[in-house]
């Protein structure tokens, strides 16, 4: 950080009860972090917004069974290429696979992408993950 700037929040008594029962349950160790957290989610999700450049994973449940499901995927992920980081594929029993699919790009292509994939006869569950390449965040 360039510079530390301090500023107070005025809150309803049960509002920061609440805030600060939340933020033990998720181990801060005090609100100025927690508050840092919040604001970077937001700024994250104006990119995906925005169609700025960002990354996150779009992670697929699916029967490898299904006839053409997985060549439809793979078609799919092909056409995506330039957006694509890394695929890992994982065999969680006999019957299902979960594929996790890092992801790079426009947001708008990524959610495309996502789209895509999600709607493909055979897959069971779909979703994506949004981040950020972190250039915009400190």
């Amino acid at each position: 950080m360039s510079g530390l700037i301090r500023f107070g929040v005025s809150l309803d008594s049960d509002l920061s009860r609440k805030f600060d029962a939340r933020l033990k349950k998720k181990g801060y160790t005090n609100r100025s972090e927690a508050i840092r957290d919040l604001i970077r989610q937001d700024l994250i999700e104006e990119e995906w917004a925005g169609g700025k450049e960002v990354a996150g994973a779009v992670i697929l449940i699916y029967d490898h069974h299904k006839r053409d499901l997985v060549d439809r995927l793979m078609d799919i992920q092909h056409d995506f290429s330039a957006n694509i980081i890394s695929t890992q594929h994982v065999h969680l029993d006999h019957d299902n696979c979960l594929e996790i699919i890092a992801v790079k790009g426009l947001s708008k292509n990524i959610q495309i992408l996502a789209d895509a994939l999600k709607v493909v006869k055979g897959v069971k569950h779909a979703t994506l993950s949004m981040s950020t390449t972190g250039k915009n965040i400190d």
